[in-house]
């Protein structure tokens, strides 16, 4: 039998920046036809999605539809519906269903960080429901089939992976995190901002099978998410075809939701492989979800809707709720103001009283940054990489030639945001993830990175700074003396250095191969850890939930440490300067990690030739003049063939 680890317990050759072509491009090149126009002026370039939504009734069947198929599968379950935005409509839980489920532990044996450990079940069919909503689109489909695809240490995971790169979203799943400062909490007694997204998830993102996202009229409006077998996993080879029960129960459920067939992910191509949608066919459905029973004729016979702690139903008997549309002002997302941002295809994070949560504002650090951003400064690298966006040519997005979508963030040296925009349909995940980008890229150049993590509570935290400094063969490295990347920061959070050269030991942020799990990355997880066991136990009925910010950092001014949503591990950042002085990030995530690499880099790049003073690393301290182990690291990776309206390449080189 498995050992399991409780709740409580988790509480106690590369290339350079010349290189400009590369993986992680997708989806087909030009079409040879007549290049599109240069997005300028107040044009808008996309089309924002419907503001559509899913209807108690409509819950209410997906729940029901799910039902029917569990039942004939004999797999109890708990079924979750949420909205595109992460409100949970509806928690099902089966009668007979497993109370908890489990991580499995990785191939040493020994539980570390989220290995082993048990928690709550409706808790991972949340995540799922997340997952699928967050990480799609209406040029997207995604499930949690594909989300396991990308966030292993070899693209594609199978036998015959060894000596491939890790996935191009590896670490994604420790984003959205219930310790966020970014997303929003469940507000049990209802009022003015009680639905605005985006909401947190229990587990992150989810890697396990069992998640997809529901569609209305082409509109991506929520996910359903389906735990049922006790095991919360993922699936080490997607190149063989499984029979996954939650993942049919989720797909009966889906049915009258089902996204079109040209936008699923296997209708997408990433780095020359095409991705996995579902195992699942309509045709191996074990009954016809049309024929199943209302929900009426299920509740209180086959299960019944549940509470669940910090998530759905604790303002009274739970009940079948609406989603919120995407886009309205209820949501949480909304399109801006011109006061806000003046692009008509820019949209924000709003209260729900018509308040931007992450205005444009001056940096915060006037007492460690001589000459801090401006507002000013800020809103130009804001204009100019959305600039770079709306010309980028997209890579996980149908059809073909479709522009990029992506959120952008901009933070100072603090950590704390000075702005936040996103393009209408850029995918959920990427909002949390673009604000984990800039302060990762923020945090590893900043002269206080080794003092803060050799601060922590944590002996295995502080264990990393040694690492690092050991395999740089540089005691002073973490001080500010390079400027970091997420790419760069990734290449040393990867369990074999160079990534993919199997038999090479693990870079120092992460553990060794023998250790790894996409449940226990490295430093990325161990900084959350204490966070997410604090969350689990609260979801299961312990005494308190984690706080809005993640990691225990030491503070960088009073109430706000650097790193408040955890890291992140694959590209997508650059950081700030000043002549030479850090002063902030920016990170960008949604659309291919080529492309945020150069919308972060060629945004800033252009904001400095528009503002002056400020732009990119002093190329002698950039990460990519380091050659640890004999093997050079990377900075940013721009695509090939980048834009819709020229047909221009290299387009990062000599910046």
């Amino acid at each position: 039998m498995r050992p399991k680890r409780s709740v409580a317990g988790l509480a106690a050759t590369a290339l350079v920046l010349g290189s400009c072509g590369g993986g992680g491009t997708s989806g087909g090149g030009s079409t040879g036809s007549t290049p599109t126009p240069t997005p300028s002026g107040p044009t808008s370039y996309y089309t924002a999605p419907a503001q559509v939504a899913l209807t108690s009734a409509e819950v209410g069947t997906i729940v029901a539809q799910a039902v029917a198929e569990a039942k004939a599968r004999n797999l109890a379950s708990d079924i979750a519906v949420t909205d595109r935005v992460g409100n949970v409509l509806a928690v099902f839980q089966m009668t007979g269903a497993r109370a908890t489920a489990t991580i499995p532990l990785p191939p040493s044996g020994v539980g570390m960080d989220a290995q082993g450990v048990t928690f709550p079940a409706p808790a991972g069919a949340i995540a799922k429901a997340i997952t699928g909503a967050y990480l799609s689109s209406s040029g997207n489909a995604f499930t949690t089939r594909t989300a396991s695809q990308i966030v292993q240490e070899h693209f594609t995971p199978g036998p015959g992976s060894l000596g491939l790169e890790s996935g191009p979203l590896f670490g994604v799943q420790f984003s959205q995190l219930p310790c966020s400062d970014l997303s929003a909490r469940y507000q049990s007694a209802g009022g003015t901002g009680a639905l605005i997204g985006p909401k947190r998830s229990p587990l992150g993102l989810s890697a396990d099978p069992g998640g997809i996202p529901l569609y209305k009229n082409g509109v991506v409006v929520g996910g359903i998410g389906v735990m049922g077998d006790g095991v919360y996993g993922l699936d080490p080879n997607t190149l063989d075809v499984d029979n996954d029960a939650e993942e049919f129960i989720a797909l009966a459920g889906q049915s009258g939701f089902a996204p079109s067939a040209a936008i699923t992910a296997d209708r997408i191509v990433a780095g020359g492989v095409s991705l996995r949608y579902t195992d699942a066919t309509t045709t191996g459905l074990s009954v016809n979800p049309a024929s199943a029973p209302g929900f009426a004729a299920i509740n209180g016979t086959a299960g019944s809707l549940i509470t669940v702690r910090g998530y759905y139903g604790e303002s009274g008997p739970p009940a079948l709720l609406a989603g919120q549309a995407y886009g309205s002002e209820a949501s949480g997302i909304r399109a801006a103001t011109t006061a806000e941002f003046d692009n008509p295809d820019a949209f924000v994070l709003t209260d729900g009283s018509g308040h931007d949560r992450f205005p444009l504002r001056a940096g915060t650090d006037g007492a460690a940054v001589a000459h801090p951003l401006t507002a000013s400064e800020a809103r130009s690298i804001l204009q100019n990489a959305f600039t770079i966006m709306r010309r980028a040519r997209a890579a996980i997005r149908q059809p073909l030639d479709s522009r990029a979508e992506v959120s952008i963030a901009v933070v100072d040296t603090y950590g704390a945001p000075l702005g936040l925009v996103r393009s209408p349909d850029a995918p959920i995940f990427g909002t949390d993830v673009a604000l984990q980008k800039a302060r990762t890229a923020a945090f590893f150049s900043n002269p206080a990175a080794g003092a803060d993590l050799s601060a922590n509570a944590s002996a295995d935290v502080r264990a990393f700074v040694t690492a690092a400094r050991n395999f740089l063969g540089d005691p002073s490295a973490l001080t500010g003396k390079t400027a970091f990347t997420d790419r760069a920061n990734g290449n040393l959070s990867r369990p074999f250095y160079p990534d993919g050269d199997d038999g090479k030991p693990n870079g120092p942020f992460s553990r060794p191969i023998a250790q790894f799990s996409p449940f226990s990355t490295g430093l990325q997880s161990a900084l959350i850890i204490g966070n997410l066991g604090q969350h689990l136990g609260y979801v299961g009925g312990g005494a308190s939930d984690t706080p809005a910010r993640c990691t225990t950092l030491p503070d960088a001014v009073v109430g706000q440490n650097r790193l408040q949503n955890g890291i992140q591990i694959f590209p997508g950042s650059v950081p700030i300067y000043r002549d030479g002085v850090l002063v902030g990030g920016i990170g960008v995530s949604g659309d291919g990690v080529d492309q945020d690499d150069m919308i972060a880099f060629l945004g800033l790049y252009n904001a400095g030739l528009e503002v002056g003073s400020i732009g990119e690393a002093p190329a002698a301290i950039r990460a990519d003049q380091l050659t640890p182990q004999g093997v050079r690291l990377r900075y940013v990776n721009c695509p090939v063939a980048p834009f819709l309206d020229t047909s221009e390449q290299n387009v990062c080189n000599g910046k």
